[in-house]
């Protein structure tokens, strides 16, 4: 981490083992000698191992070094921070093009890293027509079989269905347009054995409000 270092006159030790400036071993030599090679090429001399025996130093420009760290951690921040769960709701009876528009985010929120909560809103009598649901389910992970994975398999929460998608990038294989049919029918992708949901088992969660009394 930047500020772990100790750095030229702060090196006080006899010998090192010294890195220069384009990566080459130049053996143990005093510290005082490899600070003044630093000096002269205007760089610094940054310890690097300073456990080991002598401990290693490297020349280098430090301030760089540490802007370039500090830049990879803040990345790292913003990553681990950045990704997490978004949400996309749906209603049963969405129209086509409501349906492209919200699927289209699903996806891209899947190739940014983040994981999808699909729900789908029931309202009144809907609840008692799950089936409805998963048939909006089903098309989604059609959609983005390419690059989505069920990580959480459709559930009811009260008036609600509730899904979960990671993203699941998958390599394509290429195949030459002019290849024999035979060639293509062997590098082409094995279809995913169903991406469908099992209606009626998502029809079996439903309660209806007689089952509740």
């Amino acid at each position: 981490m930047p500020g772990d270092h100790r750095v030229n006159e702060r090196i006080r030790v006899d010998n090192v083992r010294l890195i220069d400036n384009e990566g080459n071993q130049r053996g143990v030599v005093s510290a005082r000698e490899a600070l003044e090679l630093a000096r002269e090429l205007d760089l610094d001399l940054v310890e690097i191992a300073p456990t080991a025996v002598p401990p290693v130093c490297r020349i280098m420009d430090y301030g760089k070094f540490k802007f370039d760290e500090a830049q990879k951690a803040k990345e790292a921040r913003r990553k681990s921070t950045n990704v997490g769960i978004k949400e996309m709701k749906y209603r049963p009876k969405i129209g086509p093009g409501d349906f492209d528009t919200k699927t289209r985010n699903v996806e891209k929120f899947l190739n940014e890293g983040h994981k999808v909560k699909i729900t789908i809103m029931f309202r009144g009598r809907e609840s008692a027509h799950p089936e409805l649901g998963a048939k909006i389910l089903e098309r989604i992970v059609e959609k983005l079989e390419h690059i989505a994975k069920v990580e959480s398999a459709p559930k009811l929460d009260g008036r609600n269905m509730l899904m979960v998608l990671g993203p699941d990038k998958k390599p394509k294989k290429k195949v030459d347009a002019n290849a024999p049919a035979a060639v293509k029918e062997v590098a082409a992708p094995v279809a995913p054995a169903a991406p469908v949901l099992d209606i009626e088992a998502v029809r079996a969660l439903a309660v209806t409000p007689k089952e509740e009394a």
